[in-house]
Order: C-alpha cells, then structure tokens, then sequence
C-alpha cells in the first residue's frame, strides 16, 4: 500500500509553511491516489496537532477525506486514510 508521510517537526513554529505543507500532501495523496497519508506533528504541546486537526475539519478538506485516525500507541501521530 502506498502511502505518503509528512513531518511537521522542521516547521513547527510556521504557520503559514504548514498550511502550505498540508495542502500540498493531501492534494499529491489525491492526484495520485494514495490511500493514507502519515502527518507526524510531534509530541510537543499538542498545539501543532490540534492546528492539523483543524485544518483537516475544513469542509473542502473534509469532502475529501475519507476517515481520520489518531495514532493510539503514538500521541504524535495522525492517519488520514482516503477512499477513492
């Protein structure tokens, strides 16, 4: 199975790079029809990974995707699985 991972540890402190970041790989995930993307916001103080999941909440995002998964054995882990 396919799939694609982005770490966000590099930019963790830039906003608009991780925007960026994470548009860029759900769109690449859709082109190509990858089922499962790994986006690795790191352990920290939750704020990044709350800032994934709320970019993953937005509508045209979430028309996209077909489930979100939190990694249960890695708090610094999310899954977003698509179904094409």
């Amino acid at each position: 199975m396919a799939k694609l991972k982005l770490d966000l540890h590099e930019i963790f402190n830039r906003g608009l790079l991780i925007d960026n970041e994470l548009t860029r790989i759900i769109n690449e995930a859709v082109e190509k029809k990858i089922t499962l993307v790994e986006i690795i916001p790191g352990k920290g103080s939750g704020q990044l990974k709350k800032k994934v999941l709320r970019f993953l909440e937005q509508k045209n995002i979430k028309a996209l995707v077909h489930r979100i998964e939190k990694d249960s054995k890695n708090f610094g882990r999310i899954f977003v699985h698509f179904k094409f």
